[in-house]
């Protein structure tokens, strides 16, 4: 466990998050989820979480196994054609996780995946949290356009609003 890992997520405070992530940026990243989905029949979900505390920061819960959990928490899992994507920012970690559901992950992969998380953080790196979000958005939607196309009226199975935690 790191001292120095602790220490950041310690002062990490849900201010910061709300500095970043405003509301009007949550509406613009809302209103891409749904711009996205409108070219698919997929369901994406956007949740930041400022930073761990309590047990899962003293276990020193990798951001992977944490994306895990709130993949499961939100039921990203059970839609219909088994195609939810969880786009998840541990912002004291800077770290993007994209967990995906087995259909649309056994047609993408964890390389496709981890393109989309490694350009996020260069985004994020540069201070342009608002582009990163919106721009692994789009990416994440047009790997669903190709793999998942409209099929006729849109049911949304997920809520569109990002999650702040």
């Amino acid at each position: 466990m790191s001292i120095k890992r602790i220490a950041r997520h310690l002062v990490q405070h849900h201010w910061r998050v709300k500095q970043i992530f405003p509301q009007a940026v949550l509406d613009r990243i809302e209103h891409a989820i749904k711009r996205g989905e409108a070219t698919h029949s997929g369901q994406v979900r956007f949740v930041v979480e400022g930073a761990l505390d309590g047990a899962p920061l003293f276990r020193n819960q990798p951001a992977r196994e944490r994306a895990l959990d709130v993949f499961s928490h939100l039921r990203i899992w059970d839609t219909a054609h088994n195609n939810g994507v969880l786009i998840y920012l541990l912002l004291a970690d800077r770290d993007v996780e994209i967990v995906a559901d087995r259909g649309i992950d056994s047609k993408v992969g964890a390389g496709g995946w981890e393109t989309i998380c490694r350009a996020m953080e260069s985004e994020f790196r540069s201070g342009r949290f608002e582009r990163g979000v919106i721009g692994g958005i789009e990416a994440v939607s047009r790997e669903l356009a190709r793999h998942f196309p409209p099929l006729g009226p849109h049911s949304n199975e997920l809520p569109d609003e990002p999650v702040v935690m």
